[in-house]
C-alpha cells in the first residue's frame, strides 16, 4: 500500500472541513446537487451515518470536491506553493548566501 504524501492529507482536511461546514442534511443535499451528483445519490450521502472522516475519504467527495474546484477558491496546492519557492532556491531563503 503507498504511503500518502502531505498534500493528499492536507485535501482530505480541506474535504473534511468542507462536509463539516455543511452542518445540515439538507444543505449537504443541495450542496452535493449543486456539484452535479443525482438527487438520488446526494440524498443518501447526506444522510449517512458515517463520521466526516470517512466521508471526506469517499469518492463521492474526492470526486467532486477536487483539487480544480478548490484552486478557484484560493487553496494553493503545497506542491505548487514549493515549486514557486524551489525555481529561486536563495531568493526567499531566511539565510541568503553572501
Amino acid at each position: 500500500m503507498p504511503t500518502r504524501g502531505t498534500g493528499s492529507w492536507l485535501r482530505n482536511r480541506l474535504r473534511y472541513y468542507i462536509w463539516h461546514d455543511w452542518k445540515k442534511p439538507e444543505k449537504k443535499k443541495r450542496s452535493l446537487i449543486q456539484l452535479c451528483v443525482d438527487k438520488g445519490t446526494a440524498y443518501a450521502w447526506s444522510l449517512t451515518k458515517m463520521g466526516g472522516s470517512t466521508v471526506a475519504q469517499s469518492p463521492i467527495l474526492d470526486t467532486t470536491i477536487t483539487v480544480q474546484r478548490v484552486k478557484q477558491r484560493g487553496f494553493v496546492p503545497l506542491v505548487e506553493h514549493y515549486q514557486s519557492f524551489s525555481k529561486h532556491p536563495y531568493k526567499n531563503s531566511l539565510f541568503p548566501i553572501i
